[in-house]
């Protein structure tokens, strides 16, 4: 059986995605530019809306890269958000040569623990895929890496994707996500894929501008197929 993910920016769009089928909830505001720190009140009012579990994105900027200052801002704000209900975060980071930031990743893994993480799409942008995800899989609290299968996302990255299904554990596990549709789904679920992530596909017209479409997110529990219940984080 599989998972399903969407992304809700606020507790309309969280109320939207449990009546659809959804099993959890990532958090976040500014779509367009992939996803930032919501505001810890967005998390909380979330959190009072919906019983599933909350994975919040930590992101200052578009980029992929951060500072110092930036990552001491970022933990700092980490604790707020699990005052709040966040029981899992997202967050990824990478160098200026495209490798893992294991020393950024490493320090905001250490103030989230004991809560789990997802390492974004910055996976997807890593120059060497195999030496990301080796790197990845060995630091604390990772138990899933959100992917497209490459920087175009899906369709394209679809086969590429399957060709590395094997590569999960038993701790962790591809998230499948980056323009994922309902009609993706299949092809992944028989490569072993079995947690999905939904953004535009989730939202009328499939904008990022829209809300969360109850129906839509319906079609996407139908492709994924009926999870053991929600993902308990919470």
């Amino acid at each position: 059986m599989g998972v399903l993910e969407v992304i809700a920016t606020s507790a309309e769009d969280a109320v939207a995605a449990e009546r659809g089928g959804a099993d959890r909830l990532e958090v976040c505001r500014d779509l367009e530019v992939g996803g930032l720190t919501p505001a810890a009140e967005t998390v909380a009012q979330i959190w009072a809306a919906t019983a599933l579990p909350l994975r919040v994105m930590l992101r200052a900027n578009g980029g992929f890269g951060t500072d110092a200052a930036e990552l001491a801002d970022l933990c700092r704000v980490a604790a707020e958000l699990r005052a709040v209900g966040a029981a899992a975060f997202v967050f990824g980071f990478l160098t200026p040569d495209g490798a893992l930031d294991l020393a950024a990743l490493g320090t905001l893994a250490a103030a989230v623990a004991p809560c789990p993480w997802t390492l974004h799409r910055a996976f997807d942008h890593a120059a060497d895929p195999a030496a990301a995800w080796a790197a990845a899989a060995i630091l604390p609290g990772l138990d899933l890496v959100l992917t497209g299968g490459g920087p175009a996302g899906f369709p394209r990255g679809i086969e590429a994707l399957r060709a590395r299904a094997s590569w999960q554990s038993a701790s962790v596990h591809w998230l499948a996500g980056g323009g994922l549709r309902a009609g993706h789904i299949p092809a992944l679920r028989a490569a072993g894929i079995t947690q999905f992530h939904a953004g535009r596909a989730a939202r009328l017209e499939g904008r990022w501008d829209r809300p969360v479409d109850t129906a839509a997110v319906r079609r996407l529990r139908a492709a994924v197929g009926r999870s053991g219940g929600r993902a308990v984080e919470q």
